[in-house]
């Protein structure tokens, strides 16, 4: 096992800081090739804008870390945020029996990434996904990443699956008996669905969580090879619908979509929740929120 637990943690940061700027980087890179007929004109193309956010300090005075927010508007994303986070301190009594290690010991440190993409084309589905460490008396990963497409495209869906697969294989310790991605997509299944709807999100994806498998150095492994992952197989998807014409109904049926998306993350996303409760910074835990919704 790989060094001390600030050790670790520093790894652990470190990783999540530098999957935020290839992220950023190759979003940017979608920005500067589009030219579909119902895009924006080029003046329009978007970069990503920094925003620095300290957590208020804790009740003994100490400091409580924060994060940095980096958001983009431009002619292919109309909103897409990528958000790196580092904070410490303790649950309050009510949160923390919620959390794993933390009934005894309030103290806490989490750090993560978080990216959700809304395009302006319909075609391009939305996207999110998160991975995090978190420590109190114990400490583990979680995370996952899902697609909300607006109109179903089996291509699409297929190579989102396929590539978070082929990660859950690769990874797969057989510390769970069902494997990784059986366990992983389920989760996935039955934690973005809406009940007051009875539907999901969108066609799923993984999602983990308390990932603790005795190995940290595995562990970690998996966690980076899922931000490679999503890295990898989202801006091809993207580069592969961003370009199609789109009718002002297809609009509308993106914008109840995301809608459905506003929705779940106010009523029912843990992380939101998460950050809310531990003082964190609320324009960026509101982040996954986009800039235009509608109900029918």
């Amino acid at each position: 096992m790989l060094g001390s637990l600030e050790q670790k943690k520093k790894l652990a940061q470190t990783w999540f800081e530098r999957l935020r700027d290839d992220i950023c980087s190759s979003f940017e890179a979608c920005e500067d090739e589009v030219s579909g007929a119902n895009t924006m004109d080029a003046s329009a193309k978007g970069s990503f804008e920094r925003s620095t956010w300290k957590r208020p300090k804790n009740e003994d005075g100490t400091e409580g870390g924060g994060g940095v927010t980096s958001v983009m508007r431009g002619r292919v994303f109309e909103k897409v945020g990528v958000n790196v986070s580092t904070v410490y301190g303790s649950f309050s009594e009510k949160f923390r029996s919620q959390i794993q290690g933390a009934e005894k010991d309030p103290r806490f440190w989490a750090s993560g990434i978080s990216i959700v993409s809304h395009p302006r084309s319909p075609h391009v589905p939305i996207a999110h996904m998160n991975t995090r460490m978190i420590v109190t008396t114990k400490n583990w990963f979680g995370g996952g990443a899902d697609l909300t497409p607006i109109f179903q495209n089996d291509q699409d869906k297929a190579d989102f699956h396929g590539a978070l697969k082929a990660v859950c294989d690769d990874h797969d310790t057989g510390h769970f008996s069902e494997g990784y991605h059986p366990k992983f997509k389920k989760w996935c299944d039955e934690y973005f669905f809406l009940p007051h709807r009875t539907e999901m999100r969108g066609v799923g994806g993984i999602f983990y969580d308390y990932l603790d498998t005795g190995d940290w150095d595995a562990d970690f492994s998996f966690t980076q090879d899922v931000g490679r992952a999503f890295l990898d197989i989202y801006p091809k998807i993207l580069r592969r619908n961003v370009n199609k014409n789109w009718t002002e109904k297809e609009r509308r049926a993106q914008l109840i979509k995301r809608g459905r998306y506003v929705e779940f993350n106010l009523i029912h996303d843990r992380g939101t929740k998460f950050g809310l409760m531990t003082g964190g910074n609320t324009e960026a835990i509101l982040m996954s929120l986009p800039p235009l919704a509608s109900w029918p």
